[in-house]
């Protein structure tokens, strides 16, 4: 880290669109957007706390997720999820607001669609691609079949998390134990559900459909990608930032796997100065 300031980060509660949804947030500077900050699977907003700390900003716990609510009846689904976040983004009363994505925070990727003209920035990072060519990865593809995908959620154990977070990293053993505490707290039935019914949700031809207006999304963005993720292969960083409509800064982080900021803390300080940047070409590289 830099040195920079750091923001004090609290923790809230509201419903929203009928789901008891649970956030973090940080004053932001008055002369900048707010930041929409969207986790992926199988996490919540205790993975942008460092960044909320730098840029301010909001992250909730998804439905499914974290302390939101995890009713059965939620549409766990990409265009469910961006049915929430406009009914979120509009109880805050958040205009103009710049957007960071990670894995399955793609979701927000579906509503900058909806919204284009109300995004200041876009980061997307080692994100689920809306895009034509992805095949889901192993695990993935163990959690969308029936009766598998439910035998493995039951068989999972604190132990065996850490055996599988291995691969996630590029630093030796699992995940740090701060970040398997707080997946693992939260790790009830009611996250595994919604796991399951998204992954469900999203065969490839519903992930390229869902990104198929990509091109409307015309605000800077930054899309920042850990170069040996074994989940999402790099090609689609480069393919994001072909189909993102305006200018897009493209780096790949040498040393970083899935989560790039916990295997290089400096991606925050690379993020958080892109978003306070006014610079309104973020040195393109496409």
């Amino acid at each position: 880290m830099n040195g920079e300031a750091t923001t004090l980060v609290t923790e809230h509660s509201d419903r929203v669109a009928g789901v008891p949804v649970h956030w973090r947030e940080a004053a932001t500077e008055a002369e900048l957007a707010p930041v929409l900050y969207l986790h992926g699977v199988p996490t919540h907003s205790a993975d942008w706390v460092r960044f909320l700390e730098r840029t301010g900003g909001v992250a909730p716990d998804l439905p499914g997720f974290g302390a939101s609510g995890k009713p059965a009846e939620f549409d766990y689904s990409i265009s469910g999820y961006a049915r929430f976040l406009t009914a979120f983004v509009d109880h805050l009363e958040l205009g103009r607001f710049s957007l960071v994505v990670h894995d399955w925070g793609g979701v927000g990727l579906a509503l900058a669609q909806e919204m284009p003209e109300r995004l200041e920035r876009l980061v997307v990072m080692n994100c689920v691609p809306l895009l034509q060519g992805y095949r889901w990865h192993r695990l993935a593809r163990i959690w969308r079949r029936r009766g598998l995908g439910e035998l493995a959620m039951g068989a999972t154990t604190r132990w065996n998390l850490r055996l599988l977070t291995r691969e996630a990293t590029t630093r030796p053993g699992p995940m740090p134990e701060d970040f398997l505490a707080y997946v693992w707290d939260a790790f009830d039935q009611g996250t595994q559900r919604a796991i399951l019914r998204l992954y469900r949700s999203a065969p490839s031809e519903v992930l390229a459909e869902a990104g198929r207006r990509l091109g409307d999304v015309r605000c800077p963005a930054l899309v920042l990608w850990g170069e040996e993720d074994p989940y999402i292969d790099t090609a689609f960083a480069d393919a994001y930032a072909r189909a993102l409509g305006g200018a897009v800064r493209l780096e790949l982080v040498a040393g970083a796997s899935h989560w790039p900021w916990i295997d290089r803390p400096e991606v925050v300080d690379t993020v958080a100065d892109f978003l306070s940047s006014r610079d309104p070409n973020p040195a393109a590289t496409r």
